[in-house]
């Protein structure tokens, strides 16, 4: 089966997909709507899914996330699996697919919170926006924000992302913490030049509390 899989995988490589992708990091090109076209057909299958994420290759690790079971994952193993994860595509669908799903999600989000390895410390940030949104009883989130406005501006790109995101979450979601959380954006202009496609919101702390903010004002009004 795994042999079967890799060689449809590689049937679908195509230059023009993974030179766009490269501008990203992503070493692959596979369409992503065929991918999931893929885990769709194929459903469930943990096993495979182990089998598919040794081989390294990126597309069969965004395959493996896709058909595996989350929660049968012990820490030990995603803490290995997201150190592995240098690849920005596969890194990101790990968090979010499956460690998110994880019954270990906490315990990993504190240890990774402030591991020295930067990209290693951006799962732990994008697990803490997550609770920011989702569960922030007993998160201090006034020593979150001392955290960003000490470290953010300096941060390396992927822990960069991930705090400002946090930044951003905290002034959506928590009104008594908005105009600090906006403050703190507008101050260190992390991502304030960003290139934000029409239609769509930009990444700048500011513009994007702002932004949803109206947008949860208007659906209760």
């Amino acid at each position: 089966m795994l042999a079967e899989v890799r060689a449809e995988l590689a049937e679908l490589e195509d230059p023009k997909v993974r030179e766009v992708n490269e501008r990203h990091g992503d070493d692959h090109g596979v369409n992503l709507g065929k991918l999931r076209a893929i885990a769709k057909r194929l459903k469930t299958q943990h096993e495979l899914a182990a089998q598919l994420w040794q081989t390294g290759d990126t597309a069969a690790r965004l395959l493996a996330i896709l058909i595996c079971r989350p929660k049968a994952f012990e820490q030990d193993e995603l803490d290995v699996m997201l150190r592995d994860a240098r690849i920005p595509k596969v890194h990101d669908w790990l968090v979010n697919y499956v460690v998110k799903k994880n019954p270990h999600a906490e315990e990993l989000r504190l240890a990774w919170f402030a591991d020295p390895d930067p990209v290693v410390a951006s799962a732990g940030w994008a697990l803490t926006a997550d609770r920011v949104t989702k569960k922030p009883e007993g998160l201090d989130l006034a020593g979150l924000l001392d955290v960003i406005e000490a470290e953010m501006k300096d941060a390396p790109d992927r822990l960069q992302w991930a705090m400002n995101h946090c930044l951003a979450q905290i002034g959506i979601e928590h009104a008594e913490h908005r105009s600090r959380a906006i403050d703190i954006g507008e101050r260190l202009e992390v991502l304030k030049d960003y290139p934000t496609p029409p239609g769509c919101t930009s990444p700048f702390a500011p513009i994007w509390i702002t932004e949803l903010v109206r947008r949860q004002q208007d659906k209760s009004s």
